[in-house]
Formats: structure tokens, sequence, C-alpha cells
């Protein structure tokens, strides 16, 4: 898997602009419980039909933006995802960095604003666990003063990684952070106010980022930890299951034409959250 990993360490690099929100677990007012997750019953919970933890049902809920929705029932959605059919740790979307120049400047057109919102949904539209897209996303919704859709992709933000934070602390391979996608590693890791300098794998399955204080934010410079451990055990289980002829490298396709953005993205700027 080393090539993969020089893929995620090269694009996790690049640090362009709107990154995760600092605040974004802060705001989640219902208390996050820190504890180590019971895979096999995530698998079995959000594989059957008559459980309410059925992945089908959390995304559907999800999309709905239902608040009602549990911490627990966000934490099935997040590390149940690994087991579904489509899921693919290492795969990228063509439309991951199509306005990656557009997202490096401070300001932007109205034009501007909206390709990077257009991208940035079909991006979304791929991969919905994509969290730097949501966080770009919501950062351009502010921009065009879309404040409702700002707020429901914000609150998707935010209990996504609070789901990631729920799984452990990071301060060891016992108490490793669980992702589905090594690109996740990096997000926790900014909104804890760090920037990764070096990363390791270890066998079996964990990652190791080492880490430095992030010196643009005054708040957070008196940070002490040296490194964060992430479990992807599962992750590189799921992948090989679907690529056992392909250990090293990662093939990128390109859609031969942009699927359409699902009806779950209409401007809902003037639709409430259920």
């Amino acid at each position: 898997m080393i090539s993969l990993r020089k893929i995620v360490v090269s694009a996790a690099a690049l640090m362009i602009s709107f990154s995760i929100s600092s605040t974004a677990i802060a705001q989640n007012k219902r208390k996050i419980t820190v504890e180590k997750p019971d895979l096999e019953e995530i698998r079995i919970s959000t594989l059957t039909p008559s459980s309410p933890y059925y992945f089908p049902k959390l995304m559907k809920k999800y999309e709905s933006n239902d608040t009602t929705m549990t911490n627990d029932e966000y934490r099935h959605f997040y590390l149940g995802y690994m087991f579904q059919e489509d899921f693919d740790p290492y795969r990228v979307s063509p439309y991951a960095n199509v306005t990656d120049d557009l997202r490096m400047k401070s300001s932007h057109t109205k034009e501007e604003i909206d390709t990077i919102r257009k991208y940035a949904q079909l991006a979304l539209a791929d991969n919905p666990f994509d969290l730097r897209q949501m966080s770009f996303l919501v950062h351009v919704l502010k921009e065009k003063r879309k404040d409702m859709s700002a707020k429901i992709w914000e609150y998707r933000l935010e209990h996504l990684l609070g789901a990631i934070k729920s799984t452990g602390t990071g301060e060891s391979m016992d108490k490793a952070w669980y992702v589905i996608y090594p690109m996740h590693e990096y997000d926790m890791v900014q909104l804890l106010g760090y920037e990764a300098t070096d990363a390791k794998f270890i066998e079996p399955g964990y990652d190791y980022l080492s880490v430095r204080p992030d010196e643009t934010n005054k708040t957070k410079r008196d940070k002490s930890a040296e490194g964060f451990y992430f479990n992807i055990i599962v992750p590189q289980q799921q992948y090989m299951l679907k690529h056992p002829e392909d250990e090293e490298e990662v093939e990128v396709s390109t859609p031969e034409q942009e699927p359409a953005v699902p009806d779950y993205y209409p401007d809902p700027d003037e639709i409430p959250a259920q």
C-alpha cells in the first residue's frame, strides 16, 4: 500500500483554503461519548433491513436534514459506510480537485462561487463523506449569503467529525481514531489546530501522523501533541477485497459526462431543517 499512502500524503499537502472549521465539534451541543466502536455490530446493523441503523434508512434521514438524527446514528452512518457495496477508501472523485486554483483566492466573483459550488456538489454526489468538499461548500455558501444552505452543510460536517472523535482519543494505537478515508486523518488534525508533518504506516493497519501546532492559529499555538494514531484496518481490508489485483496502484477513472446533482442538492436556503 506504499503508493496509496504517497497519493494521500501529496493530496493532503496541498492544504488549500477553506479549511475544516475549528469550531465544528464545539458547536455540537450534544455530548460526544468516546467509546471504541464494535465494528461487527455496526456491520450487521447497517446491513440488516429491519435494523434502525440500516444504512439506507440512515442515508434517507441524513439527506432529508433530519435534526433528530442522534450521535449514535451518525456514528453508525459514518462507520457503517465501510461495509457498503460502493465503498472504496482510495478512490478519488474526478471532481474533487477541479477548482483548486479558484479556492486559493481570498475572494471570488459570483461566477467563481457558482463554479466552486457546482463541483463541490458534484464531488459530494460522488462521495457523500468528502469532509473537505463539505467545508469548501459551507465557505462559498456563506460567501454567497446562502445562510440556510450553509447551516445545513455545516451541521452535517460537524456531526460526521463528531462521529470520528467518538471512536477514540488518537493518543495510542489502542485508542486510535477510526476513519473511513485516510484523508479524514488530515481533517481531524487540522480541526485540532495542528499541521501534519509526516505520516507513517504501522502494521497491521494504523497510520501515525506527526504534527506541529498550526502557527496561523494564534489560539492553538500552545498545542503539545507530537502525533496521532488512526485505525484504517477495515478500509484496507475492504480495498483489497474489491481490488485483489492491485496492491500498489490506484486507478482513477474519469466519467464521460458529469452526473446530475441529486434532488437533495436543490438550493435549500429557504427550506428549514426538519
